[in-house]
């Protein structure tokens, strides 16, 4: 299932699955630890798939705080790039909401610096950080809507839910959001 919407030619869109089989995607986005080492939920899928490669090529790039994002290469992902941001921890870091936007729009900027075209996007900090999903998800569509109009170079944005309740949660939100 698969729900889908359009703000200023970026297309974005909800659907199920998993984040590490996502072909059609320029970049992937790692919901990643401080440290953007091997972990448990997105961060481990990613760094197993992608291979010891990523974790090298990341080593460098650590520590990072909550909002900021960083880039590497996809390694042996069918990605051609990963791009690691650190979310915040609920009831721990504030201001929360600034800061979770920041993961989207820091991401957004820096897929637009590297000319690409496609990325997905997990549901940041909604695992063992503990966000409340529906308040994520709306923090989260709201930033990708309002940025849209800055981007050039993404036209495609992918939330890629865990479970088909997470993606309806995403897709009545997104369905709801106005341009």
């Amino acid at each position: 299932m698969m729900s889908q919407k359009t703000f200023h030619n970026l297309i974005i869109e909800c659907v199920t699955g998993d984040i590490v089989r996502q072909p059609d995607m320029d970049a992937i986005v790692n919901a990643a630890n401080a440290q953007l080492r091997i972990g448990g939920g997105v961060a481990g899928a990613i760094h197993r798939a992608a291979g010891p490669g990523l974790e090298e090529e990341c080593r460098p790039l650590a520590p990072i705080e909550p909002g900021q994002a960083v880039i590497t290469g996809g390694h042996d992902l069918p990605n051609r790039y990963v791009i690691h941001c650190l979310g915040p921890v609920y009831g721990q870091d504030e201001p929360v909401a600034e800061l979770l936007a920041s993961c989207y729009r820091n991401a957004l900027r820096l897929a637009e610096q590297a000319g690409i075209h496609s990325i997905a996007f997990p549901a940041i900090s909604t695992g063992a950080f503990g966000y409340p999903l529906e308040a994520a998800a709306r923090v989260a569509l709201r930033t990708v809507a309002d940025t849209a109009p800055e981007l050039a170079s993404v036209r495609q944005v992918r939330f890629v839910l865990h479970d088909a309740a997470d993606q309806r949660v995403h897709a009545d939100m997104l369905e709801n959001l106005d341009g």
